[in-house]
């Protein structure tokens, strides 16, 4: 019995269980293309933009991140250890997304010039590495069980 199956339908969820570490991966992969697609389109809302024009957020980057994070999740409920690793770092994930997208909008009205997301990238590198190695641990098991 598994402590959750009241609460949410496991079964359902378990079609999802040999592919969930793929989509991570894919959506960590999606989600820094959209990242430079928005920090492109901020740049170019500063340089164009009025003074009354704020920068907007880009949908696509927030869909993927908020997809991550609910893939996580559910990761969580199927893989418990790696769901939580994957959770926390993709909540700091959209943390970091949330206050770089803020000190940009602040840049962008004090006629500064748009900085790189120095911050998210280096989430979403981290949270990269850590989604590689969950769906690619068959690259490195024979590796990873000679040494732990």
């Amino acid at each position: 019995m598994q402590p959750l199956q009241f609460a949410v339908p496991l079964d359902a969820l378990e079609v999802l269980e040999p592919f969930i570490t793929y989509i991570i991966l894919g959506l960590v992969l999606v989600n820094m293309v959209t990242r430079i697609l928005a920090h492109r389109k901020h740049v170019n809302q500063a340089e164009d933009g009025d003074d009354d024009e704020e920068l907007s957020r880009f949908l696509p980057h927030s869909v993927t991140t908020v997809l991550l994070v609910l893939a996580s999740f559910i990761m969580l409920l199927l893989e418990p250890h790696g769901g939580m690793v994957m959770s926390v770092l993709a909540l700091g994930l959209l943390l970091t997304d949330f206050f770089e997208y803020e000190s940009r909008r602040v840049e962008a009205r004090t006629d500064k010039k748009i900085e790189k997301p120095k911050a998210a990238v280096g989430a979403s590198v981290l949270l990269l590495m850590y989604a590689a190695f969950q769906a690619l641990f068959f690259l490195v098991a024979d590796y990873w069980n000679a040494v732990v």
